[in-house]
């Protein structure tokens, strides 16, 4: 549970740090508090798995990842884990999680995003994951992204 400065921290800091040399203590400054308190906040936070992580949010558009695939796989459901693990733990790919099936129109639940500055990049991305799940994939597809719809966190 967290009180009400860890309720203030998060808001401060759910549109990002401030882009200076010192973020922490500039965050501090703003809040009134000390870096310290703030520093030390923040690693409660992570520690208690309320907040995940802390880190930089790329606009995948302006870096030239202009191709945005999830991939989707269906593998067997008792492989699930052990595969996803695997396939999170590419260095392109930048998310991947486990969905339930909505049988009979969608057999997939492993998701996987690639990025590519190509559909074709992104295409030759998803056969490194095919090679890797091998015969545990069943069926698969790349859904591509059109436009950014969402680019926000969890706000409270």
């Amino acid at each position: 549970m967290i009180d009400d400065r860890d309720r203030a921290l998060i808001v401060a800091t759910q549109e990002g740090l401030p882009l200076v040399a010192r973020p922490y203590r500039a965050l501090a400054e703003r809040l009134g508090w000390s870096a310290d308190e703030v520093m030390r906040r923040l690693q409660a936070l992570l520690e208690a798995g309320i907040i995940r992580r802390i880190g930089a949010v790329p606009n995948h558009y302006a870096i030239g990842w202009t191709a945005n695939g999830m991939t989707v796989w269906d593998v067997a459901d008792e492989a699930v884990d052990r595969l996803g693990e695997a396939v999170g733990a590419l260095d392109f790919v930048t998310h991947c999680y486990r969905r339930p099936r909505a049988l009979p129109a969608w057999p997939y639940n492993l998701f996987a995003m690639v990025h590519g500055s190509s559909r074709d990049e992104v295409r030759a991305k998803a056969e490194v994951i095919s090679r890797l799940l091998g015969e545990h994939c069943r069926a698969r597809d790349v859904l591509f992204s059109t436009r950014i719809l969402k680019k926000s966190g969890l706000r409270i």
